[in-house]
């Protein structure tokens, strides 16, 4: 999965879930402005252990994240 792919990923489940970027990042243990960067593509790293919290923050369950992030790595 490319960083482009990633963003809308990310916005889709998000708005999927009914959370607003703020909602999501208190649930994340993280803040808005980070959530923002990942959807945004202005985020130039990936931090694996926050997708983990965004991904169990939005309810994927945890088979789909080992898929989620080796797509995410390449």
């Amino acid at each position: 999965m490319s960083p482009l792919e990633l963003r809308f990923r990310l916005r889709e489940l998000r708005e999927r879930a009914g959370l607003s970027q703020e909602a999501l990042a208190e649930k994340a243990g993280t803040s808005q402005v980070t959530v923002w960067r990942l959807e945004s593509g202005t985020s130039r790293r990936i931090d694996f252990d926050l997708l983990d919290r965004l991904a169990r923050a939005l309810g994927v369950r945890s088979e789909e994240l080992g898929a989620f992030f080796e797509r995410t790595r390449g």
